[in-house]
């Protein structure tokens, strides 16, 4: 017998890949689909994303959706009270407390989509991205273009000197890269 109070089953769906591979792109499809569908839905990304807009989350080709920017996981419990999709950019900018955010979030009954890269400018696993895939019932990695030899890239190559974790910069600091040529490039500096 079907109950009506059953309360939807909440789930959690990671969009991962280098940089350059559509991932906020990805993510905008998912909760623009969910809008249509007369969902609630919140967006929240880091608040020191501020590449292309303070409020908005924007993929590299200029797609946005209005968002709220956060300086903590802990924020999206206070602020996704009557929601049924929230969607997190940039997830490897949070910090560890995000995979237990996520997870009270889903088992409420909220369907949970979430975007960041997979692994830094080294090629080593992001923050907290590993643990979200663990935890996670759907993972879809994307993959750019390498701009060197047009195979599927899966690294985001760094083009400056730094050796801070976090630079933000979109093409004229980082470029996508297949294995072979990120190797070849690593080897170089």
């Amino acid at each position: 017998m079907f109950l009506e109070s059953a309360k939807k089953a909440g789930s959690i769906e990671v969009i991962c890949g280098s940089m350059f591979s559509g991932k906020t792109e990805e993510l905008i499809r998912r909760m623009k689909r969910a809008q249509f569908a007369k969902q609630k839905v919140a967006i929240y990304k880091p608040c020191i994303d501020v590449r292309y807009s303070e409020d908005n989350v924007v993929s590299h080709d200029a797609h946005s959706i209005p968002s709220t920017p956060i300086n903590s996981p802990s924020c999206m419990l206070q602020l996704s009270e009557d929601v049924e999709v929230v969607g997190i950019d940039e997830a490897q900018f949070f910090d560890e407390s995000i995979i237990e955010v996520v997870q009270t979030l889903a088992n409420k009954g909220i369907r949970v989509i979430i975007a960041g890269l997979d692994t830094d400018f080294m090629g080593k696993p992001f923050g907290p991205m590993p643990s979200l895939m663990a935890v996670a019932e759907d993972i879809q990695k994307v993959h750019a273009i390498c701009v060197r030899c047009g195979s599927p890239a899966n690294h985001s190559h760094r083009l400056s000197a730094s050796s801070e974790l976090v630079v933000l910069g979109e093409t004229d600091i980082y470029e996508p890269l297949c294995r072979h040529c990120y190797n070849e490039a690593v080897k170089t500096k």
